[in-house]
């Protein structure tokens, strides 16, 4: 056991809903209650409108893209996404919220087609649908055999980790929460007596060592633990202080890899006493293609991560990092200037790495820590 690295595939933000519900076999309703649209078929147009014509309906498979071949070449040990969309039929609008992400249950294909491991859940769109929404999606995902972590019927449900078995011995642990930082009501909160997501209510010492001693209770020799936080805002690269210290905390104790998401584009990247943070991984599937307003964040290129940690010690080994690009709601390969740029950020946003070399011939960025 422990001597060859396990590698899990980690993204950030799967948003199934709205626009891409509507392209693939089985849409559904396409009402929206925000500010200015009214219906999801808009976000279609916004896209088609920068990059061209979108097939309708696609294949459930059309929104992956290439990414289903780097990740089936790949083949990581677990592959761990955050579900960012409620699986409902439910017209049950979550009061207060400006923005609402719903996939029909008819179009779940379209997510078993990455086959994903584990969905991580505490996140601000789950409960988009309030509280039957969310049964309806842990309904839906459980009865197609998808481990979920980080919402659930109650608290105890919700802080449950998913579990992946590994090749040869050992798990994959993967535990869910999610902070008011990323737009998480706080009434979103699984209670002993109320369904809801595993929630944080800020990145404060005491709520890693909370979340730090279930990673003890529940890990094992030769098991790799993933610690999934959904925090901090839309943009900007920096991490605040107080999530810095969360992180580290995290990592100094049974946690080999902390995986950040919820702002649109990657945040920092940081190798802290020989384990992982990655800050934020940025959106990976969205329909955001001709929304503008934040160009220079780049954010029509989504990154897949390969993290390859020791079975024994969780620290890093490598990590691989291959950059797409969103065009007509599908992740295609970039070009050499995207690939460019992106390197000239990873050296910005990383931290205890040697320096990043070009890509491969595939665009694979190999990151090896320093």
């Amino acid at each position: 056991m422990g001597s060859d690295p396990v590698t899990v595939f980690l993204c950030g933000d799967v948003m199934l809903g709205r626009g891409i519900d509507q392209i693939l076999p089985h849409p559904g309703d396409p009402a929206l209650r925000e500010g200015y649209v009214r219906d999801a078929r808009v976000y279609i147009d916004l896209a088609e409108a920068v990059n061209g014509p979108v097939p309708r309906p696609v294949a459930f498979s059309w929104p992956w893209g290439e990414a289903l071949r780097v990740l089936d070449e790949a083949a990581p040990d677990a592959r761990v996404i955050n579900l960012e969309t409620s699986v409902t039929r439910s017209g049950s609008f979550a009061p207060g919220k400006a923005v609402h992400y719903r996939m029909s249950p008819a179009n779940l294909p379209c997510l078993t087609a990455a086959r994903p491991d584990v969905c991580v859940l505490a996140n601000n769109h789950v409960l988009d649908f309030d509280r039957g929404g969310l049964a309806e999606t842990l309904g839906t995902l459980a009865g197609a055999g998808l481990r979920t972590a980080g919402a659930g019927a109650d608290a105890a449900a919700a802080g449950r980790p998913a579990v992946v078995p590994v090749d040869g011995g050992g798990r994959v642990l993967v535990f869910s929460v999610g902070m008011p930082s990323s737009g998480i009501p706080h009434g979103w909160a699984a209670a002993e007596d109320r369904s809801g997501v595993a929630f944080v209510a800020g990145p404060t010492r005491g709520a890693a060592t909370e979340l730090a001693a279930r990673v003890r209770q529940a890990k094992r020799p030769g098991d790799v633990a993933v610690a999934s936080v959904h925090w901090g805002p839309n943009w900007g690269y920096r991490a605040s202080r107080a999530e810095t210290a969360f992180a580290y905390h995290l990592l100094e104790g049974e946690v080999d890899i902390l995986h950040g998401h919820s702002a649109h584009h990657p945040r920092g990247l940081e190798v802290h006493r020989g384990k992982l943070m990655i800050h934020g991984c940025g959106d990976f599937i969205d329909d955001y293609e001709g929304i503008t307003g934040y160009e220079e964040y780049r954010d029509d290129l989504r990154l897949v991560f390969l993290v390859s940690v020791d079975q024994d010690t969780g620290r890093l080994h490598d990590l691989r990092v291959t950059p797409l690009q969103a065009r007509q709601m599908r992740l295609r390969h970039p070009s050499r200037e995207d690939l460019g740029w992106l390197r000239g950020l990873l050296d910005r946003i990383s931290t205890g790495f040697r320096p990043c070399p070009a890509a491969d011939p595939e665009g694979t960025f190999t990151l090896r820590p320093s």
